[in-house]
């Protein structure tokens, strides 16, 4: 284990921290005690204060408990875009003891039905417009609870919202199985007293990992309570700090930043339901945003604006990452245009969002930072798990209080992602990294993403990150393709920025990659592409490209 980045470590911070002995529903009861009046969210200019938050999540957890059986340790699917219905609905079932399902909302019935199979849940909730989805396996649940996102939107807004957010109330089964939100909120149950600790099951996120069967992560609420904690004490978060909420909150990404951080905190998080960058730029000045979490390709989507310059960014003191890199033009372009610095950090859903950070007054750029709180990583090599000297390539494989128990009903999954080193169990992360001379984390790429030419090995990272050195290339993804003389040929997929189209040929592309580049390392073919399948961060799905 290196310590060679503790001299750079953030001035007044310990080197581990102690995690409160609580859960997650106990955050919420403590931030409305002491902020009853102060909005935990905005949904486009309509606030729920936290007094009116925990009381209605209270009635939905009494609601759980009498009314559809839920017991402790009872798994409750969650499948809704970003919306105060999902906070409410999430804290619920933990406030009911019970562990959180969630769903991407751009799930097919075919993935529901998996996921409801394998967690064993028997009760959901459900935005309307998802409702379809969910109808074909109502025999699988005994109770599905429906909520509509325009129940909350009723002031008027200073910012259009999308007609499907106002959608009227869909016609649903006449079933006592099904339930409207505002009928469950009616009953005005009363929960029983709350005996979940931080060793209690909390949230079950599923997860494909590298490959195969999604597989879901069993996180305590001691593990995601260390990843909001320790992100709070290293980015100096408080209780006056807003957030802009982009990430969608089924995700661990806008689950832990656009909700349990803001919630233990006691801070307001503004609300985006979908990606919208003019949303997003009419948001940060009207709410002084200080805080923003943004996927890569929003990111990069909002600075491409050509009216960018029109957005009030004057309150923003962090910008943050996650679920991917961003292109370090973007980053450079963040500073030298609008004098800010984006805070790189790296975590997985495995580890509850949160591990490894850039130290705030001296980030590096492209960069996975170096390990929070009590956290030891290292760079093994893959095969012989020998730790492995620094600006030498392996596996990063790590430990600390926020890495998941295991995956869920599978222990063979669970005996692949561990590995015992020194007599401690390290999560093998699948992601192949490098330690420079000051201890900090670089990402290569996946394991499983390797091209091989004619035995060279090719790292599509490293061809991207080169790609994003032209002046027309918006966004770049590098697949590896069977070529019959070689084995493998690097293949870009690229997308021009809206001024470059017409103006650069693949093959020009080409050619300046070469110039670049060693030879077995650029592109053979170029593609260019409208746009790109991606996860619910951004992440470009590179699977399905080829």
């Amino acid at each position: 284990m290196t310590t060679l980045h503790e001299r750079f470590w953030p001035r007044g911070l310990p080197r581990a921290v102690p995690v409160p002995q609580t859960s997650l529903s106990h955050n919420l009861a403590v931030s409305a005690a002491r902020f009853p009046d102060k909005p935990a969210f905005i949904f486009y200019d309509n606030p729920v204060r936290y007094g009116r938050l925990l009381a209605e999540v209270e009635a939905m957890a009494g609601y759980l408990q009498q009314h559809c059986g839920v017991r402790k340790g009872d798994r409750v699917l969650l499948f809704s875009q970003s919306c105060p219905q999902l906070a409410i609905a999430y804290y619920a079932i933990l406030r009911a003891d019970a562990m959180v399902v969630p769903l991407n909302a751009m799930s097919t019935a075919d993935e529901l039905r998996q996921v409801a199979e394998d967690s064993g849940a028997r009760v959901a909730f459900v935005a309307q417009e998802l409702f379809a989805q969910v109808d074909p396996m109502r025999s699988m649940l005994d109770h599905v609870l429906v909520h509509r996102y325009g129940d909350y939107l009723t002031a008027p807004a200073s910012v259009p919202v999308p007609e499907w957010l106002l959608a009227a109330p869909l016609p649903l089964p006449d079933d006592t199985q099904v339930v409207r939100w505002h009928e469950a909120l009616a009953a005005a149950c009363s929960p029983r007293p709350a005996t979940a600790g931080p060793d209690d099951l909390c949230v079950l996120p599923f997860t494909s990992g590298t490959t195969g069967r999604p597989k879901g992560c069993v996180h305590t609420h001691g593990s995601m309570m260390a990843a909001i904690w320790s992100a709070a004490l290293w980015r100096g978060l408080h209780a006056e700090t807003v957030f802009l909420g982009v990430a969608p909150m089924f995700h661990l990404l806008g689950m832990q930043n656009g909700m349990n951080l803001p919630i233990l905190l006691g801070a307001t998080v503004v609300i985006a339901p979908r990606w919208d960058r003019d949303f997003a730029g009419a948001m940060l000045g009207r709410y002084r945003v200080t805080a923003w979490t943004v996927p890569p390709a929003a990111l990069v989507d909002f600075f491409a604006n050509p009216d960018v310059e029109r957005y009030d960014l004057s309150s923003l003191t962090l910008i943050t990452g996650g679920g991917g890199a961003v292109p370090e033009a973007v980053a450079q372009h963040l500073r030298a245009r609008f004098g800010l610095t984006l805070n790189e950090a790296y975590g997985m859903t495995e580890t509850a969002s949160f591990l490894h950070c850039n130290p705030l007054h001296r980030p590096k750029l492209q960069c996975l930072g170096v390990p929070t709180f009590g956290v030891d990583t290292r760079i093994v090599d893959p095969e012989t798990l020998r730790e492995l000297p620094v600006g030498e390539a392996g596996e990063i494989v790590t430990r600390g209080a926020q890495i998941m128990r295991e995956y869920w009903r599978n222990p063979e999954a669970t005996r692949q992602a561990f590995v015992e080193i020194g007599g401690q169990r390290f999560l093998r992360t699948g992601d192949l990294g490098h330690q420079d001379e000051d201890g900090y984390f670089f990402l290569r790429d996946r394991l499983k993403r390797m091209i091989n030419v004619a035995g060279f090995k090719v790292w599509p990272a490293e061809v991207e990150t080169w790609l994003y050195e032209h002046p027309a290339v918006l966004e770049a993804c590098v697949v590896g393709v069977a070529d019959a003389r070689q084995g493998e040929a690097v293949k870009a997929l690229v997308r021009l920025r809206p001024e470059a189209q017409g103006q650069l040929s693949e093959q020009g592309l080409i050619d300046w990659a070469r110039e670049r580049m060693a030879v077995y390392k650029a592109p053979r073919t170029v593609a260019f592409v409208d746009g790109f399948p991606r996860s619910a961060t951004g992440k470009i799905l590179w699977r399905e490209l080829g």
